[in-house]
């Protein structure tokens, strides 16, 4: 296993154990976890996967929607994407979870099909990378819907911004598949 895919399952592992759900990918731990993840892949839909796991003290599963992205021309800069219903169905999110060492202040771009969508706040970080989350209001889950191909930004310095694709392939059909 490479190490850049050991350090993105342990920052799988740790989005989806901050959401309450865990993740096992193809029954492979990363050497920082001390058990493997828990965790199915449910679906696949394009490029984005169904996982899910009922987290210790749940009494139902929780799934996510999710794809690991990395930027073309820095292999080290790598995204965990991760779309997911609040435990009371009022709300769809979109988390994104970025490596340490990007710039907070600017936050996380989003283009979708060449066209600005606008920009994501780092709410909080921890060992393994920094969180951005917004609520996936209509306006936005239609874009998604309906897009092809997104672009999140994230920057090292105020001018420096690296854009890392995000296939849109199956994000519909994977939305309507979400539990």
């Amino acid at each position: 296993m490479t190490s850049w895919l050991s350090r993105t399952l342990a920052k799988v592992a740790l989005a989806l154990a901050l959401l309450g759900v865990g993740i096992a990918v193809g029954a492979a731990a990363s050497p920082n976890n001390a058990t493997p993840p828990s965790g199915t892949v449910k679906s696949t839909h394009g490029a984005w996967s169904i996982i899910c796991d009922t987290p210790a003290g749940a009494t139902s599963e929780q799934c996510v929607m999710m794809q690991n992205v990395v930027a073309e021309d820095r292999p080290e800069m790598g995204l965990s994407v991760v779309v997911l219903r609040t435990a009371d169905n009022k709300a769809e999110i979109l988390r994104v979870l970025a490596p340490l060492g990007v710039l907070l202040p600017n936050g996380l771009g989003l283009n979708v099909d060449g066209k600005d969508i606008g920009r994501a706040y780092f709410v909080r970080c921890f060992q393994d990378g920094c969180y951005a989350e917004v609520i996936l209001e209509k306006p936005l889950l239609d874009t998604l819907k309906s897009g092809t191909s997104a672009t999140f930004i994230v920057f090292q310095t105020p001018e420096e911004g690296i854009g890392i694709p995000v296939d849109l392939k199956g994000f519909a059909e994977g939305f309507a598949a979400l539990p």
